[in-house]
């Protein structure tokens, strides 16, 4: 869990203008610190399960976040994952399609009928 003081910090380092609080890429930068946070805890306590799965949560959020602000701020997304030292995911070409992202939730193959 982070500090209320480091929070602060971390809010302050990524706003987007004074007052920001809420902006995706202070979410995404607050959800990366929990992200380290958890991950060097479960380095530790390799059985805490409930916290591995708050941290894949956690993975999760800010992986949608992250697509959301590709789509809607392309500038703002490649800035922000140069200064949280993010990977990015790799994109493919389909002959004869547009670009497709390797980071896909469903697999060809896996939809299910309707």
């Amino acid at each position: 869990m982070l500090t209320k003081q480091r929070k602060q910090r971390v809010i302050k380092t990524y706003q987007t203008h004074e007052g920001d609080t809420g902006s995706s890429e202070v979410q995404i930068a607050i959800l990366s610190a929990e992200i380290r946070e958890l991950a060097s805890h479960l380095k530790l306590h390799h059985k805490d399960h409930s916290s591995r799965r708050g941290l894949l949560r956690k993975i999760g959020e800010r992986r949608r976040l992250l697509r959301y602000l590709q789509r809607e701020n392309p500038k703002s997304y490649e800035e922000l994952v140069k200064k949280l030292k993010l990977k990015q995911a790799k994109k493919f070409m389909v002959p004869g399609q547009t670009e497709v992202d390797l980071d896909l939730d469903t697999e060809e193959g896996d939809e299910q009928p309707a």
